[in-house]
C-alpha cells in the first residue's frame, strides 16, 4: 500500500483488530518515508450478484442505493443509525449467499422490505406503496391488515407511534 501523505510506495503494519462486527480488520499503518500513521479497514471482498433492473439492463450492486432507499422510507422516523447498518448488513449477507452471479432488482426490494418491516412499520408501508406501485387508498389498507395480523409482541414493542396520542389530547385542551 502506498502512504496517503508522502506516496512512499510501501508501508508497515503497525497493529491489526477486528473491528467491531467481526466481519472487517482494522490496520494500523505506518510510512517508514515520513513517519506518517493512519487506518485501514480490511474486508473480503465477495462478488455480490449483478442486478438485473426492470427495464433488463444490468449494473453492479449498490450497498448506497440501498441505503438511500431505506433512508428515504425511514425519513423523519427515529431510528438509529446502529439499526440502520445492522439492517443494510442483513441485506448483504444474504446476499452474499446467493451462488447466481445476478439477481432481479425485485428480489432485492423484498429483502429490503422484510428489514424495513422489522425496523419500522411505516417506513416498510413507505417503502411498499413505491415498491408495489400503490394507485389507491385500498391498497394502502389492505398492506397495514396485513402488517397488523402479522406483527409479533416484540415488534409491536419496538415499533414507533404513528401519531402521538397523548399529546393530541394535550392539544385538544
Amino acid at each position: 500500500m502506498h502512504c496517503p501523505f508522502c506516496n512512499f510506495p510501501d508501508t508497515k503494519v503497525v497493529d491489526s483488530r477486528l473491528a467491531s462486527d467481526n466481519s472487517q480488520v482494522k490496520r494500523r499503518r505506518e510510512c517508514p518515508n515520513c513517519k506518517n500513521r493512519w487506518s485501514t479497514m480490511e474486508t473480503a471482498d465477495l462478488n455480490l450478484p449483478r442486478v438485473i433492473k426492470k427495464d433488463n439492463s444490468r449494473e453492479d450492486f449498490s450497498e448506497k442505493k440501498i441505503e438511500l432507499g431505506i433512508l428515504r422510507a425511514l425519513n423523519k422516523r427515529s431510528v438509529d443509525k446502529g439499526s440502520i447498518d445492522i439492517a443494510i448488513q442483513n441485506i448483504i449477507n444474504k446476499l452474499k449467499t446467493i451462488t447466481d452471479k445476478e439477481i432481479i432488482s425485485s428480489q432485492i426490494g423484498v429483502l429490503v422490505m422484510q428489514e424495513l418491516r422489522e425496523l419500522d412499520q411505516v417506513a416498510y408501508i413507505r417503502f411498499a406503496s413505491v415498491y408495489h406501485s400503490f394507485e389507491d387508498l385500498q391498497a394502502f389498507q389492505d398492506i397495514i391488515n396485513i402488517i397488523e395480523k402479522d406483527l409479533t409482541p416484540e415488534m409491536i414493542k419496538t415499533q414507533l407511534k404513528l401519531i402521538d396520542e397523548e399529546n393530541v389530547v394535550n392539544k385538544k385542551k
